[in-house]
């Protein structure tokens, strides 16, 4: 999505900035990990595929993509390649076959280290809000693997209600719709400031 290709979302202890070139190499890196990918139902791409994904990402309307950078490492040192540490995902669901607005998000901290640092946590948020106020969705929905007991916890803590299972694929289905109240929380749990990412 190009909507967001000069801009970064600045959080507490985390930035989200668009999925560039110089960013594939570290990307191609992570997936080549198996836990991640059957945590994210990946199959390994090749390089050359990796980078082909990276565009076909800008260019599609349909697919917002942000990479998490860890704020304090970047502060340090300045190095987002360094501090990359993950992304998430919106991607807008057909809507003539939804009632509402629907996006479906995504969330992956790649970085062993930088898991359980409440990152993937802030990022969702962020990301929800981003969703809300720039692209007007108006309900979310969230897939993961029934054995990811972190992202079932948390899109249970974030309001997210279970309304599909599928054993086959073994897959959870959460929603949940937008309203103010939520949105509250949201602002209440996280600090969203949109900046200029080619400054």
């Amino acid at each position: 999505m190009r909507l967001n290709e000069n801009i970064m979302l600045v959080g507490r202890n985390v930035m989200l900035v668009p999925y560039e070139r110089k960013h594939v190499q570290k990307y191609h890196r992570w997936m080549q990990d198996e836990e991640l990918q059957q945590l994210t139902a990946s199959e390994p791409l090749s390089l050359e595929e990796e980078y082909q994904m990276q565009q076909s990402w800008r260019e599609d309307d349909n697919k917002c993509t942000f990479l998490v950078l860890d704020r304090s490492e970047f502060e340090k040192g300045g190095n987002e390649i360094d501090s990359l540490v993950g992304d998430t995902n919106i991607f807008l669901l057909a809507e003539e076959e939804q009632a509402f607005k629907t996006g479906e998000i995504e969330i992956m901290i790649a970085e062993p280290l930088s898991r359980g640092k409440r990152y993937g946590w802030e990022s969702t948020l962020l990301m929800l809000l981003y969703g809300i106020d720039q692209l007007g969705i108006q309900r979310y929905k969230a897939i993961t693997k029934d054995s990811n007991t972190k992202a079932i916890g948390m899109f249970g803590k974030m309001g997210f209600q279970e309304i599909k299972r599928v054993p086959v694929f073994q897959e959870v289905t959460f929603e949940k719709r937008v309203d103010p109240d939520w949105i509250r929380w949201i602002k209440q749990e996280v600090s969203l400031v949109i900046k200029s990412y080619r400054e």
